[in-house]
């Protein structure tokens, strides 16, 4: 791929996400691992993207590596036309707090707080007042289901409540992108469909493209576009 194919890719509008011949090589123990080889892939503005493979495949570092939380080994990732390679630590740092979402299979709550100040969370570490975040917390906590849970801590909160708050949490900021790892992990199968159920309604409502990184390829099925990796490279299998 050339630069001017490269750029071409990077300008159009409808594609929020590119990764371009993304490689991840680490070193263990004098071994070297290649856990990517060359991921080209595109994230379609407003749909929802499933990534599947078995386990060890190279999905949650490829989650990673889209979210800025770690870098390429060689290759780039572009959001919205611009490389993250180009982009100052403090640009980055903005980036990811204000237009991108994360979710976790591990909810990654803070216990001592109640499921309404966790989603809060994000703006107050940012330095907003709590009651300028409320009503935007209330609001989220309402479409996940959780009204009548909002004043409740984790230790409360079932399992896929716990996730929910998780979710809302991540949308607090109205990111343009939420990345899921693995949402339904630690979920059992009712309650992990009841999440995906969610996402999908969510993608809707608040015009949010997500990227799900999953092992389970019935989900990957559902989704608006699927790419499977496999032996440290992305196949598109539809979109």
């Amino acid at each position: 791929m050339n630069s001017h194919e490269t750029a071409a890719g990077a300008e159009n509008p409808d594609i929020i996400l590119a990764c371009r011949e993304v490689r991840k090589v680490y070193q263990d123990a004098g071994r070297t691992l290649e856990i990517l080889k060359g991921v080209n892939l595109e994230v379609p503005r407003g749909k929802v993207l499933a990534i599947s493979g078995p386990s060890g495949a190279g999905k949650s570092t490829l989650l990673h590596i889209m979210g800025t939380l770690d870098r390429p080994t060689s290759g780039e990732v572009l959001f919205n036309g611009v490389s993250y390679a180009a982009m100052s630590r403090w640009e980055i740092n903005r980036l990811r707090n204000r237009h991108i979402g994360f979710v976790f299979q591990f909810y990654h709550l803070l216990p001592e707080f109640t499921a309404m100040e966790n989603v809060m969370m994000p703006a107050l570490c940012a330095g907003a007042s709590r009651r300028s975040c409320r009503e935007r917390a209330e609001e989220l906590l309402v479409k996940v289901g959780l009204q009548d849970r909002m004043q409740h801590k984790p230790g409360k909160l079932s399992g896929g409540e716990q996730q929910r708050v998780a979710i809302a949490r991540a949308l607090f900021n109205r990111p343009a992108l939420a990345l899921c790892d693995e949402p339904t992990g630690n979920l059992d199968e009712r309650t992990g469909a009841e999440i995906i159920a969610l996402l999908f309604t969510l993608n809707r409502e608040e015009n949010t493209t997500f990227v799900l990184v999953t092992h389970d390829e019935h989900l990957a099925e559902r989704a608006d576009c699927w790419a499977a990796l496999h032996e440290g490279y992305a196949e598109l299998r539809r979109c």
